[in-house]
């Protein structure tokens, strides 16, 4: 499944970052309007510790696809998991753009009183993760 969110953002990416039309009001004529995708900014990503690694790097795709800087904060339960993604994406990932902190609640409780410009939460009942 994570396979296929990489390949289907590497396909896509390009028509994601073309700019949209949008209509423009008869008053502003000849005018023309588009919108244009940016990045958010930074965005925290939580995961949760049933299928850890999947529900800690799908968002991780789509959050990288839209330029954006990310920290995942892995699940505390999938302790292994957690220590690999640290270790993996650190190794392979840019560290300014991508960082993992481990820990449990105190961490938790501490990355969350951070400004952020998005969090994304993966431990809902919601079969996708659920973006605050």
């Amino acid at each position: 499944m994570l396979k296929s969110s990489c390949k289907l953002a590497i396909k896509q990416l390009k028509s994601w970052m073309k700019p949209e039309k949008a209509k423009t009001s008869i008053t502003t004529f000849p005018s023309s309007a588009e919108i244009v995708s940016e990045p958010l900014g930074v965005v925290l990503i939580i995961s949760a510790w049933n299928y850890p690694f999947l529900l800690s790097l799908d968002p991780v795709v789509g959050a990288i696809a839209a330029s954006n800087a990310v920290v995942l904060k892995p699940s505390e339960l999938a302790p292994a998991t957690s220590s690999l993604l640290a270790k993996l994406l650190g190794e392979y990932m840019d560290s300014s753009s991508m960082r993992v902190v481990e820990g449990a609640i105190a961490e938790t409780s501490a990355l969350l009183e951070q400004k952020w410009d998005k969090i994304c939460y993966t431990g809902t009942y919601f079969p996708h993760f659920v973006v605050y």
